[in-house]
């Protein structure tokens, strides 16, 4: 039997709140708050924890440890993901997979670990005026996460899914490389979006989470953090909520979290949202503006002989050819990746309606699916998108696709289809409402060249958030510096990958780790004097 370590560090005495279960009101002082939990969050508070002040964690969503990961969709999507993984940009034509639990979405993504792309380094440079961000800057903190997470190349032979994949660019001469995951004793499961079951993935949840905790962190779980309060340039305490559930409607003001310094990690859509819903000085109206996805479309193919694209470790195989021969400021460039096939997620991505539907999931044994995830944020045609408030105070995505985004979309599906016929491939079709199914590559050519490029149309979906709280010298451009720390308010930081001021054309969660890494370093430096012991109530 597989020890769950969650369960084991709460009987150990783990200072753990349930913010949804709070009945009258309290107040913790501590050092630092740090909202969120996931890569930016999970790093900053084991940094800060080591150097000895005392930290205050707080997350949106629930505490779960592998004994709850069944390795059931129906259980893991309203347990761990934004909305019930139906977190949707504001019309509705893009679905964006987030995750909501302690961990972030460290606990559900599928495990890639690229280092941010030197060539998107560069366009920072050059552009954003980020002179502390080049490779060589940035090597040190990625080596150092790589080794605390267990990143390293997977020996272990490509599933089948990603195989095809492989196969299909050897064929046409397209190179293909194997990804990099944070894993350490995997099982090959290939369930790794619905939370590890035997602990193997090396996600905040157990890794730097515990750490912290052990050092006497506190946890605030089901814990909404509603505004940050402040009186001239800081920030004098922050207002948490309980959440009891998905969709649930947040409780009262139950918790008053008194803080030196408190930074924001709750993601791309979160952290903007935080600073919005704060009303914190905005004097250039940046916050939440130049938000970026890596807007993915989809290709399926059935194959002669069985996939089960769900078996095995979910994401193995990439090429970065339709990146690396593109300028970043030319034509939309994309990474072209394999990602997991599972019942539910197939079902509700693959288009049509009634026997049509039915047809493709008949199907499922044989599918494959290739994606292509596409560049945003380096050319004049690619602005991104901007978090909003609704009513409620609960943040959306406005993210219209533009007509450079659309071009390079329609690349995108022609590069799949080839690469799935030439691996050999009985049907390939587009995953777009007005697609069909073509048996040969040169009728999927002239099918794709067709297709109304247009929101509701196209499937479109991202798991990939950045941008926002964009950094830089300028705080007529950027919201923080390269430090994180905001241009206006004193004692406030963002350390996650809002602070990227374009998508970055890889899995971003090691370019989270190690530049969230560098700044909690500098952020520990400079507020280990006169630290408290622990938290207060």
């Amino acid at each position: 039997m597989i020890a769950d370590p969650i369960r084991e560090g709460i009987a150990s005495g783990w200072k753990v709140i349930d913010a949804a279960t709070l009945d009258r009101e309290a107040t913790l002082e501590t050092d630092v708050l740090v909202v969120g939990s996931g890569a930016g969050g999970g790093v900053t508070a084991e940094i800060l924890a080591q150097a000895g002040l005392a930290v205050v964690i707080v997350e949106e969503g629930p505490l779960r440890g592998s004994d709850d990961f069944r390795m059931r969709e129906r259980e893991a999507y309203p347990q761990l993901y934004q909305e019930s993984a139906g977190r949707q940009t504001r019309d509705k034509a893009i679905t964006i997979l987030q995750g909501r639990c302690v961990g972030g979405s460290t606990t559900v993504n599928w495990t890639s670990s690229f280092r941010t792309p030197p060539r998107t380094l560069a366009h920072w440079k050059g552009a954003h005026g980020l002179a502390g961000c080049d490779e060589g800057q940035l090597a040190p903190w990625f080596a150092r996460m790589e080794e605390r997470l267990s990143i390293a190349p997977w020996p272990v032979p490509p599933n089948e899914n990603n195989d095809i994949l492989r196969r299909g660019c050897e064929k046409l001469g397209i190179p293909a490389a194997a990804i990099r995951r944070n894993v350490k004793g995997c099982w090959n499961l290939g369930y790794c979006g619905m939370g590890c079951p035997t602990n193997a993935k090396q996600s905040m949840l157990v890794t730097t989470l515990p750490s912290a905790l052990a050092r006497g962190a506190t946890l605030v779980q089901r814990g909404r953090l509603e505004r940050l309060v402040a009186s001239g340039s800081r920030i004098t305490h922050a207002e948490v909520r309980g959440v009891a559930g998905p969709g649930a409607q947040p409780g009262p003001p139950r918790l008053t979290i008194r803080a030196r310094h408190v930074v924001l990690a709750a993601g791309a859509i979160g952290s903007p949202a935080v600073l919005l819903r704060s009303a914190l000085p905005d004097p250039h109206a940046l916050v939440g503006t130049r938000t970026f996805l890596h807007p993915t479309v989809v290709s399926a193919a059935v194959m002669p002989e069985v996939v089960n694209g769900f078996a095995g470790a979910p994401q193995t195989i990439y090429s970065d050819h339709f990146l690396d021969t593109l300028p970043v400021d030319g034509p939309a460039g994309f990474k072209l990746e394999a990602p997991p096939l599972h019942p539910i997620l197939a079902g509700i991505t693959l288009p049509g309606f009634g026997e049509d539907h039915a047809r493709w999931m008949r199907e499922f044994p044989k599918l494959q699916v290739v994606i292509a995830l596409l560049r945003d944020g380096f050319h004049p045609g690619s602005p991104g998108g901007r978090v909003r408030l609704r009513g409620d105070g609960t943040p959306e995505l406005d993210y219209p696709i533009t007509d450079y985004l659309w071009e390079g979309m329609r690349r995108a599906y022609l590069t799949m289809a080839e690469i799935q016929f030439a691996a050999g491939a009985k049907t390939v079709m587009a995953l777009h409402e007005d697609a069909g199914p073509s048996e040969t590559w040169a009728s999927a050519k002239d099918a794709i060249g067709r297709l109304p490029m247009k929101s509701l149309h196209a499937r479109v979906v991202s798991a990939h958030v950045m941008g926002g709280c964009a950094m830089g010298p300028d705080a007529s451009r950027a919201v923080v510096r390269e430090d994180g720390r905001h241009h206006h308010v004193e004692n406030l930081s963002v350390h996650d990958g809002s602070v990227f001021p374009t998508s970055i054309g890889a899995n971003p969660q090691l370019s989270i780790y190690g530049i969230a890494a560098r700044m909690a370093d500098g952020l520990a430096g400079a507020l280990a004097a006169g630290s408290k012991a622990a938290p207060r109530t």
